[in-house]
Formats: C-alpha cells, structure tokens, sequence
C-alpha cells in the first residue's frame, strides 16, 4: 500500500538503536528523515546514512527558533519523540500544532512487557484517550478481539550495556554539546553507582526477609493496603502530578491512613524494582510512622511478589503508575493520585481517600476488559526497545502507524 511522502523530524530517543532502525525503515519506504541530535549519546545512537542529521549546540533559549527553522527548511510534517515533556522537547511539542505538524509520542509500555506506546500529540496525562467511561464501553464492544502479542525475551542486561554506551559516549559532551543539560535529575555515574549498592544488598538479605514478611502478612487475615513507589525521577511524579517525590506521597497517604483507615488494617510499603537506592526509604519511612502514630501498622518491602501481593490486598492507592493497571487486572480495589489514563469511573475509585479506606470498591471487570481492549488497539505497539526481536517487531509495527494518517486513535475517536 503507498502512504504519501512525509517528512520526519526525530528528536531525542530511547537509549538503544531502536531510533535509527525506525529511521532506515522509514527512509526506506520513500519518506525523508532529519534527526537533531543533543548530545554525544545521541550521535552514537545515529548513522547518518538514515538522512539529514544535525547537532544542537547551543542553549535552551535558542531552540524554539532552530526548531522551526528545521521544520520550514524541510518541509517537515511529522517528528517523533520519546517523552513529551523533556525540556528539549517543549518547545516542539507546544508549537507543533500551530505549525500544522503531526507530534507521534514514544514511550514505555501501558501494558508490559510486550507492548510500547505510540500515542499522537502526548502520553499520560497529556493522552488524547477520552475519560469517559461510556466511551470505552462502545468502542471496545465494537472492536475485534486482541490477537495475542507475539513475545520475546528482553533481558535487564541488554537495556543495561545500551544505557552504559550512551552515557559512556556523554563523556565528550562537554566537548561536542557544552550547554547539554540532561532532563533526569541524576547523573548517570550516581545512578549506576547506587544500583550497584542496591543490588548487592537485594542478594545478600532482600529477598529471603520480605519473601518471609510477605507470607506473614497474607496469613496474618488483617486488612492490609498496597502503596507501590514510583521512581522520583519519572516524569510521571515529576511531570504529571502534584506530587515533587515520593516522600510527599507517603506523608499524604500515611496521614490519611492514620486518621481514616480500619484501626486493624496495615498499610504495605513496596519500593520500585529499578530505584538507585540514593533514598533511605526505610529511615523516612519510620519518621513517617512516628509522626501519624502508625508504628506496627506499616511492612516495607524491598522486593517481592507485587502480584501476589495485590490479589490479597484490600486496596492498592497510587499516583499513576502502571501498576495501578496490574491492579485494575487483579480486580483490586484502585485509588489514583493523579490522573492516569485509567483514571475512570467505574474503574478506579472516584470518592476521597477517606473514604476508600473505609469502603474500597472492586473495579467493573466489563470495563476493565473493553477499556484495556481499546487501549491495546489504539495506542499500543506490539514490540520492545531494547533486545533485537523486540526493536523488529516494534519497527514494524510503528512504521505502519507512522506512516497511517489517521492514527489508529483519531480513527476511533
């Protein structure tokens, strides 16, 4: 099938050679490709042969003016991004409209692990996914069964050695981009440096102490609530909620907790598989404790079975991290912080925190099954960033959307 010619501007990406592999594909099939590159990662991640490239060197405040002399210089109508709300991309994602130009928005996967997301315009909380219930009743009634995804094997050690080189080759960023600033809040070496500490400490005690804490917690027959932790780093805390870490968070909902909740209930910490380990969750967590009066009433775990865990909980509050959908599976009771995507009545509970404690309520599995449905169809992409069989298969699959006009979403809505 022909598409017409585009051209596509592709900002920065995920660290790994995905972004270049969608580049040649599109190149490929007829359509023009520029790419911006920020840093020296960024260059390493790119073979020119893939079409025009250029590097932005100067500062923040000249980019909106180099944007659109990209976007008029090569008549561009599309750009692809990983993330909407990184400070190098503002500029092109809040002007792109107004241009005329189509923004396609990469990110991790609403449902994993063999989904990526591929939305048009902003992801989260900036998603074009309507937040009507009613919505996703017709369009999932009306939309085929999910073929199941085809799946593969991608290790943490691949998306590791990816993240090393690109950070390896920022060591020239001084030299090549000196006014590069990254959108993370904490630099590469501390980051490794802290998954080493945390790693060597998961195998050493973690796992055989909240295996034992969790069994006791299950069979102890108390009420016990789930408080997964997001990563303070994620734009999804830093971005898309009123929450600047997740100290705020748990001093928010122990508070609430602590006044509101059945006086023989508990409350279950559960840190973020991928956290660093620079905070000392523990210490905050039984000042917490002290301060709302909840001594005894509180487990943290390091690791553990969050599935497990979920299927017995009386409740599961996040901000708006996936696992608020893992729980929506579970048929799980779910109160949202924010305002996640799944974020519907019917599906999370729509009361105050107050009282979800006192009467959490299960979500409406019929919605549950067409809201995931419609999500499937409309804005994931069957495919991984990282390995080599999941980047084929995500390729594939987004080159199609990319190349669609309407997306699979504008279709439906």
């Amino acid at each position: 099938m022909k598409h017409q010619k585009r051209a596509f501007l592709f900002l920065q990406g995920v660290c790994s050679p995905f972004y270049q592999r969608l580049a040649k594909r599109l190149v490929n099939d007829g359509h023009s490709v520029v790419k911006v590159n920020f840093n020296a990662g960024d260059i390493a991640y790119w073979q020119r042969t893939h079409g025009q490239s250029h590097l932005f060197r100067g500062p923040t405040a000249e980019l909106p003016g180099y944007i659109k002399s990209l976007w008029q210089r090569y008549a561009i109508t599309d750009q692809v991004v990983f993330g909407d709300r990184r400070p190098i991309h503002r500029p092109a994602v809040d002007n792109a409209a107004a241009a005329g130009i189509r923004t396609h928005v990469f990110e991790e996967g609403y449902f994993r692990p063999f989904w990526i997301t591929l939305e048009r315009e902003g992801v989260n909380g900036h998603s074009l996914l309507p937040r009507d219930p009613s919505w996703f009743y017709e369009t999932g009634k009306a939309l085929p069964e999910l073929p199941a995804p085809v799946r593969f094997r991608s290790s943490f050690k691949i998306r590791a050695m990816h993240d090393v080189g690109y950070h390896l080759a920022g060591l020239a960023n001084p030299l090549v981009a000196p006014h590069y600033r990254n959108h993370a809040p904490i630099t590469a070496p501390v980051e490794y440096a802290g998954y080493l500490k945390r790693f060597a400490q998961l195998k050493a005690a973690w796992k055989k102490r909240d295996a034992e804490r969790i069994k006791a917690l299950i069979e102890s027959g108390r009420p016990y609530f789930m408080l997964p932790l997001q990563l303070n780093s994620d734009a999804q805390i830093r971005d898309h909620s009123p929450y600047a870490n997740m100290q705020e968070v748990m001093d928010d909902v122990m508070a609430s907790f602590a006044k509101h909740a059945p006086s023989d209930s508990q409350l279950c910490i559960k840190n973020h598989p991928l956290d660093m380990g620079l905070v000392n969750y523990p210490k905050i967590i039984k000042q917490l404790a002290e301060r709302h009066g909840l001594q005894g009433r509180i487990v943290y775990l390091e690791s553990g079975d969050l599935n497990a865990l979920l299927k017995h909980a009386k409740g599961n509050v996040t901000v708006n991290s996936t696992v608020g959908i893992v729980s929506l599976e579970k048929n799980c009771p779910t109160y949202a912080l924010s305002d996640p995507i799944y974020n519907l009545d019917g599906l999370t509970y729509q009361g105050g925190l107050a009282d979800f404690w006192q009467q959490p309520q299960p979500p409406n599995s019929e919605l549950f099954g067409y809201f995931q449905k419609t999500v499937m169809h409309a804005v994931q992409v069957n495919g991984g960033y990282y390995c080599q069989p999941g980047i084929d298969l995500a390729v594939d699959n987004a080159a199609r959307i990319l190349e669609a006009c309407p997306s699979p979403l504008e279709k439906l809505l």
